[in-house]
């Protein structure tokens, strides 16, 4: 969601095939000859390589997805416990800003951005963002990216000496080079919130210590931080709603018909939206549909409810700011949703989310906060995408999503619906 949703959109610069075109052709080349740095430096020092002394001041890499930074929460957290709030600092795209400064852990001036809009931008923020993390001193990085070959990169050109991430070793991994000094071996089967915890934890092991983490992980957190509207959000969010026609208080369900475009294989089929829509606003007459969606999916949410032609079917698709949106979830009763990021941000309200998994597996990727629910159909081909592929599956046809009928989303709606009533 645009923090300024009325702003015409930029066309982005860094498309999903464009990512992973750039990270092959010219990571892989890259992570070699820097590969080749490090070993020539730690040669004329004798083999040795600078790596301890005293933790002060981590950056935690993660330039993509806003639900995965959510994700990351408690890592953070550990972070901060580590070093202290005004030592721990983020390096994102622009455009996933916005969920941190909410989450409001860390300092905004530690949050280093890079625009992707403007090819001269991208690379005068990367280069701006390297020399301000070097005269700041950061003595160590977390690469949230995984197996991605630009954030090791990044890691290694701002001069941390304690630089932590995956590594492949004998596994069929992707080639990214040897420049993490300490090494950590993926684990698939603890929650990726815990596996970016073992990163942290990795900080203050003994790096010769191969594969790391020697240790048993750590328990998986089921919370993340609230957000509280103000009286000022509240008020504009009321109003908006209004303008649809919604009045104050009305039971509101929200649709979310939409994915990343990092990931379309994870959409459910939109006539099934559409479908849902329907059943929800036959069985639930005191409920309004609400549409959501960022501003590119707003004339695909207009469709929706033109197509549906009732009062109490409408969209806000486009036209919420990211803290205007967390203030209509803690206004919603249920919200539906593809596996993306309003799955994961919006446990930081107390609407009940119903979360559709397809390509990837809620045993690694199910949102924290604990209220919502999971559809999963759970097919022998699901996962598969992986951190191992880039996340870049060779399926073309999702039967994954496919497989989940409205019946199955209608009935975690209408439960959630009664659980609500109840509480009420």
């Amino acid at each position: 969601m645009s923090e300024n949703p009325t702003a015409p959109q930029k066309k982005k610069l860094l498309t999903p095939t464009l990512i992973r075109d750039v990270d092959k052709w010219v990571g892989v080349p890259l992570c070699f000859l820097l590969t080749c740095l490090r070993s020539l430096f730690k040669l004329l020092r004798g083999g040795r390589e600078r790596v301890r002394g005293p933790l002060e001041k981590i950056l935690f890499i993660k330039m993509t997805e806003l639900g995965a930074t959510l994700i990351a929460h408690p890592a953070i957290t550990r972070a901060i416990e580590l070093v202290g709030r005004d030592n721990v600092y983020f390096w994102v795209f622009e455009e996933n800003r916005a969920i941190l400064e909410l989450l409001d852990v860390i300092p905004r001036e530690n949050i280093l951005t890079v625009r992707t809009d403007k090819p001269l931008q991208f690379v005068g923020d990367v280069v701006r963002s390297i020399l301000t993390l070097r005269l700041k001193r950061i003595d160590a990085t977390i690469d949230l990216e995984f197996f991605a070959r630009a954030s090791a990169i990044f890691a290694y050109l701002c001069g941390a000496r304690r630089r932590v991430g995956l590594h492949p070793f004998t596994n069929e991994g992707p080639y990214r080079g040897d420049l993490m000094t300490h090494r950590v071996a993926y684990n698939a089967y603890v929650h990726t919130s815990v596996m970016s915890q073992l990163l942290v934890e990795s900080l203050v092991a003994d790096p010769d210590d191969l594969p790391l983490l020697k240790s048993v992980p750590p328990p998986r957190q089921g919370s993340v931080p609230q957000y509280q509207p103000s009286q000022a959000d509240l008020d504009q969010v009321r109003a908006l709603l209004g303008e649809q026609g919604v009045g104050e208080g009305a039971a509101i369900v929200l649709l979310n018909p939409n994915a990343s475009d990092l990931l379309p294989l994870r959409k459910w089929p939109t006539e099934r939206f559409e479908s849902l829509a329907r059943r929800i606003l036959d069985a639930h007459p005191e409920v309004t549909v609400v549409f959501t969606g960022a501003p590119a999916e707003a004339a695909q949410a207009e469709g929706l409810v033109r197509a549906l032609g009732s009062s109490r079917a409408v969209s806000m698709a486009g036209r919420t700011s990211m803290r205007q949106l967390l203030t209509l979830y803690g206004l919603s009763r249920v919200l539906v949703t593809n596996d993306s990021g309003p799955a994961h941000f919006s446990a930081m309200s107390a609407v009940h989310t119903i979360t559709l998994f397809g390509p990837e597996t809620p045993l690694l990727y199910a949102p924290l906060g604990g209220r919502g629910s999971v559809v999963w159909a759970g097919l022998a081909c699901s996962p598969c995408v992986n951190v191992f592929n880039h996340r870049f599956s060779p399926c073309r046809n999702n039967v994954c999503m496919q497989a989940i009928t409205v019946e199955d989303v209608y009935v975690k709606v209408a439960e959630a619906l009664s659980a609500s009533a109840v509480a009420r």
